[in-house]
C-alpha cells in the first residue's frame, strides 16, 4: 500500500480489509556518552515512524554494531535502555542481529498494525489545513555542542528527555482529528521534512518561524555558528524550493533545517481543528506543540518562511 515512491516514513503492506503491516528500520551511532540513554533514544527513533504512519508497534528486533574493545557490560546498557523504550510502547522485542564494528551503532527493525483505511501518509496535506509540530527544534544544534563539552548538564538532561520521549501519545491524541497528512521531523529538519510533504501533496507550506518552538539553549549556540554540517545540506535542497521572507534571522532559518534526533510528528490537519487538537496534545502532556504553520494552494515554490 505505501513503498519508497514518496519519501515515507514506513512501507506499508495489506493483510486483509482490516489489517495493514507497518515495517521500518532505523539505526545510528551514540548522540550521547550514556550507553542505556543512546538505548532509549535509538529505539524511541525507530519506533516514530511506526507512529508517523498512524499505527502501532507490534514487533522489534534490535540491530547492533558493537566494537570488541568496548566491554559487554556497556552494551547490556544500549540493550537495556531499548528494550524499555519498546516494551513502553506496547511492542514485544524478539531478539536481534549483531555484528562487530569500529563503533558502536544501534537501531531496531519495526513492524506495526494499522487499519487500511487508517494510514497516515507524509502526502495528502490540503489546502486549509494547519501545521502542528509535537516537539520542539535544535536538536542536532545542541548534540553537536554536547560533542564538544559545550552544553551544560541542565540542557543535556532536557534534550536527553525530549530525544527519549516516544511519539505515542501525539500520534493517540492526533488520532482523533482528521489527519491529512503526517511525518516525523528527523534528519531533513522541518523545512526539509515539510518540502517533502508539500511537494508530495502538490501544495505550498508556510511555515511561521515564531510560532515554532525550540529549545531555548540551541538558540544562542546556533547564533556562535555552532551548526551541524546535515543543516547546512539541508538548507542547500530546501533554498531550491523555498522562499525566505526579509526580516528572518538566520539563526531560525539554520534551526528550521536543524536535523533532529526522533523529533516531534508534523501533522496536517484542518485548520478549524488545530486549537482543539493543540489543547488536547497539551493536556496529555506532550512537552512543548505548537501550530508552526498552514498549508495553501501551490503557488511558485514549496516552502515560504515568515
Amino acid at each position: 500500500m505505501v513503498g519508497f515512491d514518496s519519501s515515507d516514513d514506513a512501507a506499508v503492506y495489506a493483510i486483509d480489509e482490516t489489517n495493514a503491516m507497518i515495517q521500518t528500520l532505523d539505526f545510528f551511532t551514540p548522540v550521547v556518552d550514556d550507553p542505556y540513554t543512546f538505548g532509549q533514544i535509538a529505539a524511541a527513533n525507530a519506533l516514530s515512524d511506526v507512529y508517523a504512519m498512524g499505527g502501532k508497534p507490534v514487533v522489534a528486533l534490535n540491530i547492533v554494531c558493537f566494537p570488541n574493545c568496548l566491554p559487554p557490560e556497556i552494551l547490556k546498557e544500549i540493550l537495556k535502555g531499548g528494550a524499555e523504550k519498546v516494551k513502553e510502547s506496547g511492542a514485544l522485542l524478539v531478539g536481534g542481529h549483531s555484528i562487530e564494528d569500529e563503533e558502536p551503532k544501534y537501531g531496531l527493525s519495526v513492524s506495526g498494525m494499522v487499519h487500511p483505511n487508517d494510514i497516515w501518509r507524509n502526502i495528502g496535506a490540503k489546502p486549509g489545513d494547519a501545521l502542528i509540530l509535537t516537539k520542539p527544534l535544535g536538536i542536532g544544534v545542541l548534540t553537536t555542542a554536547l560533542k564538544e563539552g559545550m552544553v551544560e548538564n541542565d540542557v543535556i538532561d532536557e534534550i536527553v528527555g525530549i530525544m527519549a520521549t516516544l511519539n505515542k501519545t501525539a500520534q493517540e491524541v492526533m488520532s482523533g482529528f482528521e489527519v491529512h497528512a503526517c511525518t516525523d521531523v528527523t534528519g531533513f529538519g522541518l523545512l526539509g521534512h515539510g518540502y517533502e510533504m508539500a511537494e508530495g501533496s502538490g501544495v505550498t507550506i508556510e511555515i511561521d518561524h515564531q510560532a515554532a518552538q525550540y529549545v531555548e539553549a540551541a538558540k544562542g549556540l546556533a547564533a556562535m555558528g555552532i551548526i551541524p554540517a546535515g543543516a547546512y545540506r539541508n538548507r542547500i535542497h530546501v533554498e531550491k524550493h523555498a522562499v525566505f521572507e526579509e526580516g528572518v534571522e538566520e539563526v531560525y532559518l539554520d534551526l528550521l533545517c536543524d536535523p533532529q534526533t526522533s523529533g516531534g510528528l508534523l501533522v496536517a490537519i484542518p485548520y478549524e481543528q488545530a486549537d482543539n487538537a493543540l489543547k488536547a496534545l497539551i493536556d496529555a502532556g506532550v512537552d512543548r506543540p505548537a501550530i508552526v504553520g498552514r498549508v495553501t494552494a501551490l503557488e511558485d515554490v514549496f516552502i515560504k518562511v515568515k
